[in-house]
């Protein structure tokens, strides 16, 4: 049994996820980011936090991969080349798509108001519809990033990509819209969002 802390409205969506994917139990108890419920187990007070075997896990990304890895699912071997590219598909999503969100999101509610910019907010629209662009043309013949395989970086870049929405950044092309689409229809991702 795993232990999630977080809610669907954060990265913890990524972990409940990819555990109503696999089939896992887990246990969701939804603290806030920055609560002293999650200061007892990330003094960073950042979600997820995953408590597993007595020890405590946290990086939304690291979490996936330790779930692939233990379960054998949505990863590629570590030492392939296939395993190099899923990394690395992974690395550019978050250097690219999710450092772009983030550094939204800590300009418009996350840093104390004094140290808000917020003309901000334009360039890294601008940033975000071209690096959308790049990660498109990267999709290949689909329908997964790593082809007919769903893997770790899928679940980031879908996430990333609905939270651009709600963040009202400027809408993907059409591949990336076409992706999304067929990520949200997946029962578990339905079942994690009915959370």
């Amino acid at each position: 049994m795993y232990t999630v802390i977080g809610s669907t409205r954060t990265r913890a969506a990524r972990v409940v996820w990819m555990l109503e994917e696999i089939g896992q139990p887990y246990e969701l108890i939804p603290h806030r980011p920055g609560s002293a419920e999650v200061k007892d187990y990330n003094p960073a007070g950042k979600v997820p936090v995953l408590l597993v075997d007595g020890a405590t896990l946290t990086d939304s990304t690291a979490i996936l991969q330790f779930l692939a890895d233990r379960h054998a699912v949505f990863t590629c071997p570590a030492g392939t080349l296939d395993r190099a590219r899923q990394d690395g598909f992974t690395q550019l999503i978050l250097d690219e798509v999710d450092a772009v969100l983030w550094t939204a999101a800590r300009h418009s509610f996350i840093l104390p108001e004094e140290m808000r910019v917020a003309d901000i907010k334009p360039p890294l629209k601008w940033e975000f519809t071209r690096n959308s662009e790049r990660l498109s043309a990267l999709l290949g013949s689909g329908p997964f990033l790593m082809g007919a395989q769903m893997t770790v970086p899928d679940l980031i870049l879908t996430h990333c990509l609905v939270w651009a929405i709600a963040a009202k950044f400027p809408e993907t092309d059409a591949r990336l819209v076409d992706y999304l689409t067929m990520m949200q229809a997946r029962p578990a991702y339905q079942r994690t969002m009915a959370r």
